[in-house]
């Protein structure tokens, strides 16, 4: 698979940081040319940065709020403008505000929608066309392991990320066959959000030490503790290679086996 994507362009939303950065890399890694986005224009330099370090292709920065429709088109156009096109789109978001349904409001759940379901459509909606081109490509949306099983304190988690797998399931009819579209549910990952919150774990006193963080966080994990961001990155870039071209509309979770649902 090392060079069967080299070449491609990837436009990775939300990867100046956790899973989306980690996928960024994986592609990159494999000679793809890769936009990178955030918000934060100082993370999302120091982003770029990393990932040319291992990268094989080129890699660009473009910053930009999901949430917002012009932002989007930017991003799509910038990656078109800089590359000549689109082969693979992986869409990421960051997640919402936890919390219980009673303590959400309804700008809650509409930003929520607009952050997790709005950018798939607006990103695929602006790349399709690139995407069905010269042979077509594929689409990988980044989501959660709540919409196999509901989390508790994250109720528009839980709730909204499920529209984005009945979005990714129709794509994947009708934008076959020149494009394929799959989800991966991610469960724990040693994103760095996550060690910023073991840290400030250990600040409070609810662990003895990072690494005993780490176990309590890893705990009933089957295969023995939170998953490698790079792995996860591996598996983005796979779905994204023709290594995977008979997988298609496929709700992939990749949690070391935490998931308790059947299906």
């Amino acid at each position: 698979m090392q060079r069967e994507i080299s070449g491609n362009v990837a436009l990775v939303s939300a990867s100046s940081s956790g899973l989306g950065k980690a996928s960024a890399k994986a592609l990159a890694r494999r000679g793809a040319h890769v936009v990178v986005n955030g918000r934060d224009e100082e993370r999302l330099a120091e982003a770029v940065a990393e990932i040319e370090d291992v990268a094989e292709g080129e890699v660009v920065g473009q910053a930009g709020d999901l949430t917002d429709p012009d932002d989007i088109e930017a991003l799509v156009e910038r990656t078109v403008d800089e590359f000549g096109g689109i082969d693979h789109l992986v869409t990421s978001a960051g997640g919402p505000p936890s919390g219980s349904f009673l303590s959400m409001d309804d700008d809650d759940w509409y930003h929520a929608f607009d952050l997790l379901v709005m950018s798939v459509v607006r990103l695929v909606r602006e790349s399709a066309e690139y995407l069905q081109a010269d042979g077509g490509g594929t689409i990988v949306t980044v989501t959660s392991r709540s919409v196999k099983e509901a989390i508790d304190s994250l109720v528009l988690s839980n709730s909204v990320r499920m529209s984005v797998i009945g979005l990714e399931k129709t794509l994947s009819m009708e934008l076959a066959p020149e494009v394929r579209a799959n989800a991966v549910l991610p469960g724990p990952h040693e994103t760095s959000r996550i060690e910023d919150l073991i840290e400030q774990g250990v600040e409070r006193g609810d662990y003895d030490s990072y690494e005993d963080g780490v176990e309590a966080r890893g705990e009933g994990i089957p295969v023995g503790g939170m998953g490698d961001p790079d792995d996860f990155g591996e598996v983005v870039a796979f779905l994204s290679s023709p290594r995977s071209a008979h997988i298609d509309g496929v709700a992939l979770p990749v949690d070391g086996g935490a998931g308790a649902s059947n299906l």
